[in-house]
């Protein structure tokens, strides 16, 4: 027996209309040197509708690839409506990426057309005579902005002038809920980066979870924050999320610094905000210096790498602002989970559930494997976690990878623990586990807890080799400005906490902590700086 249900494709060009009419109130502001821009939805619906009719004038038909090269604004967000509900696929670029990435990335996703922001023009010129495969160029900025990209090869256009006289209505086809709507490109820390292709449906299905109370709650009442950029795995879900639930977006542009963020949160006064933790412990170090005001911020979700209990107690005690710890990848969309305790938890129980990464939902369905099979979910068990879902990718864009894939299954190469009502805790990465004489050293539990220590920063820890021990863990440590700690004060500190065996004979005092072009501690590159001897190591 079937059902007696319509079957009525989930198609972004359905949630673009919604988004636009039904919201058609709903803002998006955008911080500019020259003080916030603001844009309804219903603006964004008819410009979204002149970019489409600008982008099929120049020859944009079918699923071909449009790429950004933009900060999170207004007109990015109206790329994001425009492109994949005329059919065509929209693929962010990241701009942190180095030139040899970027051009890898452009032509293996065969780029037609890149819309690039006048503040990046310099770095697409450096490389555009490497883009084969783009025809067009579309500058979001002045015309002058555009000048130092004609004549390299693809035709240029401005913005405006892309969707100046054209109708401020489209009719988007509604096509299969399957097709390709959009694609990120993971950061590529080891070997090239890989494609990931999102589909209508997915990203429908995904836009439903994070409105979820259990998730981040989104609803027209909110004012949303949106840190993560456009660029790094479609910004958590969030834009998709607000068109769909009408919250609205307040964009940084380029002005992702502590001063500017905070001038923000106190001038339009957002309910809610993402982005990674190094984000955040920036913003804490301003406000501790400086002061400001961000109590219009009921919420803030971390992700993209593990949040150190000790901002998620400051900003909590100190500002009365409650961080919310998520985990995913580019490969899930990213939601993977979120760590809302369970109703009835509180105190110390609440704490220890919301320092874990969180519940998977419904729809994402969890595992733990070891060298001998499963692992059991019972909450200290460890093995490397497996996810599979409806916004899980199955595989890569022309990159055959199978051994990230196990059965259906998407290996993470993140490992940690499963309790039986499914919170996951990551202990580490695969890759950055720390084996030391048969033993295995979590590199997050100590950088977690030396970043409590109040002297320092930032702290970074990997294994290098060790004669005796196989691998041994190094510190890399930032200290505070105006704080003073030794090594041997930092090794009685993590004594008090951790095992003794566990606390590093490997020092290092760096300015800063490098970081990759998602704000994710880089630790290849440290491993690098060390076997090299560039880093200034002190060992006890």
């Amino acid at each position: 027996m079937r059902s007696t249900m319509q079957d009525t494709p989930l198609s972004l060009a359905t949630l673009l209309r919604y988004g636009t009419t039904a919201h058609a109130a709903s803002t998006v502001t955008t911080w500019s040197p020259e003080g916030p821009r603001r844009a309804t939805y219903g603006d964004v619906g008819r410009n979204a509708a002149r970019l489409a009719h600008g982008l099929r004038s120049i020859g944009v038909t079918g699923d071909e690839r449009v790429a950004t090269f933009m900060f999170n604004n207004q007109e990015h967000l109206e790329c994001y409506g425009a492109i994949p509900a005329m059919g065509a696929v929209l693929h962010t670029l990241n701009i942190r990426l180095f030139p040899e990435q970027l051009v890898y990335i452009a032509e293996h996703a065969e780029d037609r057309v890149v819309v690039v922001d006048a503040a990046v023009v310099p770095l697409l010129a450096r490389v555009l005579p490497q883009l084969k495969s783009v025809r067009h160029i579309v500058v979001n900025g002045p015309d002058a902005a555009a000048e130092p990209l004609r004549g390299i090869g693809p035709d240029v256009h401005t913005y405006t002038g892309l969707l100046e006289g054209q109708p401020e209505e489209y009719d988007y086809p509604v096509g299969d809920e399957r097709d390709a709507a959009a694609m990120c490109y993971t950061s590529g820390t080891t070997g090239n980066p890989k494609g990931v292709v999102y589909s209508h449906r997915s990203i429908w299905l995904h836009s439903m979870q994070v409105c979820m109370a259990e998730s981040f709650g989104l609803s027209d009442r909110e004012l949303c924050l949106a840190v993560v950029p456009q660029f790094h795995a479609m910004a958590w879900g969030v834009i998709h999320a607000a068109l769909m639930s009408g919250a609205s977006l307040l964009m940084p542009d380029r002005f992702l610094q502590a001063a500017p963020l905070a001038a923000m949160i106190a001038t339009e006064r957002p309910t809610f905000a993402a982005a990674v933790p190094t984000i955040w412990t920036d913003l804490l170090n301003h406000l501790d210096a400086n002061g400001g005001d961000i109590s219009s911020l009921s919420e803030v979700v971390v992700g993209g790498s593990a949040c150190p209990p000790s901002l998620m107690h400051a900003f909590w005690e100190r500002y009365g602002v409650r961080i919310i710890h998520a985990w995913g990848m580019t490969e899930t969309s990213p939601l993977g989970s979120v760590a809302r305790p369970p109703a009835g938890a509180t105190g110390e129980e609440e704490w220890a559930y919301r320092v874990t990464q969180g519940r998977v939902p419904a729809a994402v369905q969890v595992r733990l494997t070891g060298p001998d099979g499963l692992v059991p979910s019972d909450g200290t068990s460890v093995g490397e976690l497996e996810v599979a879902g409806p916004w899980v990718t199955a595989e890569y864009h022309h990159d055959e990878d199978p051994a990230k894939f196990d059965e259906g299954w998407l290996r993470t190469g993140d490992v940690g623990t499963l309790t039986p009502d499914m919170f996951i805790t990551l202990t580490d990465r695969a890759k950055d586990v720390i084996k030391s004489g048969g033993e295995w050293i979590s590199s997050v539990e100590l950088e977690n807890t030396l970043m409590a220590h109040p002297a320092v920063l930032e702290a970074s820890v990997v294994g290098v080799p060790d004669e005796k021990w196989g691998e041994r863990p190094l510190a890399t440590v930032v200290i505070r400005e105006g704080a003073d700690v030794t090594v041997e004060q930092l090794r009685a500190f993590l004594a008090e906490h951790i095992a003794s065996w566990q606390v590093p004979e490997r020092w290092a005092f760096v300015s800063e902590v490098p970081k990759t072009s998602v704000g994710k501690f880089d630790k290849k590159v440290i491993r690098s700086r060390y076997a090299e001897g560039s880093l200034d190591v002190t060992t006890t």
